[in-house]
């Protein structure tokens, strides 16, 4: 079984990037978990005072908690809007609690965007991913073309161009775990 965590960088309830997550986890081919991450919002504002990355089983229960998720998947799949040109603060503030603890470390990772006029926080996600070890797919850094920022996941599900993208980066996620996996 291949796990795959999904983070969206928005707390909204009826957040499109959620929506997107909800999709995907819809179609993962036999064999493919998807699970979404829902607690983002419960990690406190990161502080290196509180963050005992190295030594085990010390720190915010959030932060751990995010971090035994991270660690117990074989890829990650990230979905975020963009907020003045960047990344959102939420995904920022959880990245940073992960940045010394090795999580994203050699995992490959699939950035998904709602819109097509948001480039700058998917090149920022990768590029701070990157940074963090973590192996952005190309293949599998899609901007989804979503007609609304109010879209439920059934509605994704309903429209092959919005569906297709989303399969392409998960066949590309797992062909990318599958040949990280040979690799070692």
């Amino acid at each position: 079984m291949i796990r795959i965590i999904a983070i969206s960088g928005s707390l909204r309830k009826k957040s499109s990037n959620s929506a997107l997550l909800r999709a995907a986890a819809a179609l993962a081919p036999e064999g493919v978990e998807v699970s979404l991450y829902g607690n983002l919002g419960e990690l406190p504002l990161f502080n290196p005072d509180l963050d005992g990355a190295d030594l085990e089983g010390i720190g915010p229960a959030p932060v751990l908690d995010f971090r035994a998720h991270l660690a117990g998947a074989d890829a990650i799949l990230i979905a975020s809007p963009e907020y003045a040109h960047g990344v959102t603060g939420v995904r920022k503030n959880a990245l940073d609690w992960v940045v010394g603890s090795g999580e994203f470390t050699n995992k490959p990772v699939g950035l998904l965007n709602g819109f097509e006029r948001s480039v700058h926080a998917p090149a920022a996600l990768a590029e701070i991913i990157t940074v963090m070890g973590g192996k952005p797919v190309p293949e599998a850094i899609k901007n989804i073309p979503l007609q609304t920022n109010i879209i439920t996941e059934e509605e994704i599900l309903a429209q092959p161009e919005l569906t297709n993208p989303l399969q392409i980066v998960l066949t590309t996620l797992v062909q990318a775990v599958e040949v990280s996996e040979a690799a070692m």
